[in-house]
């Protein structure tokens, strides 16, 4: 716990603020080419094979690490292991709070997928926002998900806020997660960081972000859950 500790306030000191530039360009499809629209902004390439879309922080794009290392390129590799078929696409953003996946998620609905995998909060932890805002901010991304793709189905990663913001903020935040999957009926993956966060030699130089070896470990929680979805 004292490791978690020294880790969240370390992030608090260095919480990222997304870029406008990034809410697009960051979309990564894995093993397909990208198309550009009339913005010149990348746009995944439509596959024959279903799509798993990963919308998240720079906890999800891979921030310092090599692309094909992020946690969603290795769930990629697991899923071609296993024989399904289905294609990942990294829609990561650093920076990334819950109301900015709201602000570039008509965007991100440009595209047809089949699971929706939803990493946030990390940052509205970081910054204090008040745990109903969040939890409001992630209900309405589900509702606008479920109204522009009924047949998709949607899974939610849990996260953890800061252990200095006191017992009543990281317990509500914590909960949030499990009410909201389980008002909505999605599926609640594992807490994104577990057995990594403030083990210094599983996080890169920043004690923030996993490094290869964490990034493996990371992968594995995903793969978890989210392999039982996967038909």
């Amino acid at each position: 716990m004292k490791k978690y500790v020294l880790l969240m306030l370390t992030l608090a000191c260095s919480a990222e603020t997304p870029r406008a530039d990034t809410a697009q360009a960051n979309v990564t499809p894995t093993g397909t080419s990208a198309a550009a629209d009339s913005s010149g902004s990348a746009v995944p390439r439509r596959s024959a094979r279903p799509s798993i879309l990963f919308a998240g922080t720079s906890l999800t794009a891979g921030l310092g690490l090599e692309p094909d290392s992020a946690y969603p390129q290795q769930i990629q590799r697991m899923i071609d292991s296993a024989g399904l078929r289905y294609e990942v696409i990294n829609a990561g953003v650093s920076g990334e709070t819950s109301a900015s996946l709201l602000g570039r998620l008509d965007w991100l609905l440009r595209e047809p997928f089949e699971l929706l995998v939803i990493e946030t909060g990390a940052n509205d932890g970081l910054r204090g926002i008040p745990v109903a805002t969040m939890k409001a901010n992630i209900q309405q991304a589900i509702d606008r998900v479920r109204a522009a793709r009924p047949q998709a189905r949607i899974a939610l990663v849990q996260m953890e806020a800061p252990p200095n913001l006191g017992a009543v903020y990281t317990t509500g935040f914590r909960e949030a997660f499990v009410d909201l999957a389980r008002t909505n009926g999605v599926t609640l993956l594992p807490f994104l960081l577990q057995d990594v966060a403030g083990v210094r030699a599983l996080n890169q130089g920043d004690g923030i972000h996993p490094n290869y070896e964490g990034e493996r470990i990371v992968a594995r929680n995903v793969w978890k859950g989210l392999r039982p979805l996967l038909r």
